[in-house]
């Protein structure tokens, strides 16, 4: 599974990529606010430090306005992933940009029968959004199920990127059910290296190796 995280926080891109463990970073109107940087050089910035998609949100909801912030997004970088809304409009401008060799993530999928559109208009990546499904009663992650079942009955290179991670269970979910990409919060990321066990066989090991009055350097 592919790890992106989802911030518009370039320290705290910066920090993750030294992990070597990063895949790639999403972002949106909401998490630029956050940042209180300018869209375009945060997303070249971010591009720099990461080498894999990056995905960067159109503003409009028109298909005219749309397709030209997308092709200008596209210009940023050749790893810009240009994120479009599951409408019509949306879906037009993915297919669009798809034909011409750009990247897209098409967002705020809540459906298979979206997923579905999305996948025959040549998106590159789907983001269901399964925090958000939760929150209204209804199970996320079997949306994914239903969308990895149905893009591998017709082979669909779409790749399914879980969002609206909630916490490392969803992750964990969503990697036994084969989903391509997880996107996460920093802290969700962070929380996966935690486990008490891991701590308390740790300070063990630390005190017997000091008992031993040795070093290796």
């Amino acid at each position: 599974m592919k790890f992106f995280v989802d911030t518009g926080d370039i320290a705290e891109i910066r920090d993750l990529a030294g992990t070597g463990l990063l895949d790639g970073v999403t972002t949106n109107p909401s998490l630029i606010a956050k940042s209180g940087r300018d869209f375009l050089p945060l997303i070249a910035e971010i591009c720099d430090v990461v080498s894999g998609p990056v995905s960067a949100e159109v503003a409009a909801t028109d298909y005219e306005t749309m397709i030209r912030e997308g092709r200008k997004l596209s210009e940023i970088a050749d790893n810009v992933a240009v994120k479009v809304p599951l409408t019509p409009a949306g879906l037009r401008v993915c297919k669009e940009l798809s034909d011409s060799g750009t990247m897209v993530n098409v967002t705020l999928c809540f459906s298979a029968a979206q997923a579905l559109l999305a996948a025959k208009a040549g998106a590159t990546f789907i983001s269901p959004f399964v925090g958000r499904l939760d929150d209204v009663g209804t199970d996320g992650m079997d949306l994914i199920e239903d969308i990895m079942t149905i893009y591998e009955n017709y082979d669909f290179p779409t790749e399914v990127l879980v969002a609206s991670v909630r916490h490392p269970m969803h992750i964990v979910q969503a990697a036994k059910i084969g989903a391509h990409v997880a996107t996460c919060p920093p802290n969700v990321i962070r929380q996966l290296y935690n486990h008490p066990l891991t701590d308390k066989g740790l300070a063990t090991f630390v005190e017997d190796w000091k008992k031993t009055g040795q070093t290796i350097l």
